[in-house]
């Protein structure tokens, strides 16, 4: 046979095989095997107290239903405190954007209590708080178990000694889960400080960590973070990531992940 002949004999064979593999897609696979997309965003919301001081609930729901994520992870909520006109924050957000809501007090304040929620669009399995260090301030760990993945929510503390103990105290309570586990928040600190290194032994971080979230007027540093608890059973690929261009709903700026998910 000739070298010529050869040639096309291959690209024969190589077209048969193309078009073999072409008659499969995901749709083939079994239904626990199937990708699943998913968005994410973290947003340190402060209370819905915008950059002007102004408190304006219809505001952040409308960033909220502009980004139209599946889980949304928010940070700094009252809930019926004497500062919120005994509004709980979370819930107003939750029935605005109609949403389910979930709820941690990291701490008892003014009456009423501070803390972190969650908002998902199917009613979780389970819910779990965990407390975690803060010296100006205690924090806690929201943890939200959905059908297929789970979503855990943090606002760590300004002090370093205590966001290096809370990622063990992190890293401890989401090992049990064969799920697959994503961690969103304000995480109080910079790429490449030896919080996020430590993260990074057992997470993926999945946000674009080049792209400022605070100040929300001026951003010039990221300090909110969508990670991904490393599995060898899942495969996570990241299709879009950005920081929403909101500069008076909040103090910071929210935060999104597109991604899909699929077991290996």
């Amino acid at each position: 046979m000739t070298t010529k002949n050869s040639f096309f004999s291959l690209v024969i064979i190589l077209s048969s095989l193309v078009s073999v593999g072409s008659k499969y897609s995901n749709k083939d696979l079994p239904v626990d095997m199937q990708p699943l997309t998913l968005k994410i965003v973290t947003y340190n919301v402060k209370n819905c107290v915008g950059l002007d001081n102004v408190t304006d609930y219809n505001r952040v729901a409308d960033v909220l239903r502009r980004i139209n994520a599946d889980v949304v992870a928010m940070q700094e909520l009252d809930s019926a405190t004497t500062r919120s006109k005994r509004v709980v924050v979370l819930n107003e957000l939750a029935e605005r954007v109609n949403m389910q809501a979930s709820y941690s007090a990291s701490i008892e304040y003014r009456g009423g209590k501070y803390g972190i929620g969650i908002l998902t669009r199917e009613k979780p399995v389970s819910t779990s708080q965990v407390s975690l260090p803060g010296k100006e301030e205690k924090r806690s760990l929201l943890i939200v178990e959905l059908k297929d993945f789970v979503i855990c929510c943090t606002h760590l503390s300004l002090t370093r000694e205590d966001r290096l103990a809370s990622v063990n105290i992190i890293n401890e309570a989401t090992r049990k889960f064969s799920k697959p586990v994503f961690l969103a928040g304000d995480l109080n600190t910079e790429p490449g400080s030896a919080e996020l290194t430590s993260f990074e032994e057992e997470w993926t971080i999945l946000n674009n960590r080049q792209d400022f979230t605070f100040p929300a007027n001026n951003p010039h540093v990221c300090i909110d973070f969508v990670l991904a608890r490393k599995a060898e059973n899942w495969r996570t690929e990241v299709l879009d990531s950005k920081v929403v261009a909101e500069n008076i709903a909040s103090d910071h700026r929210p935060v999104y992940v597109r991604l899909t998910l699929q077991k290996k």
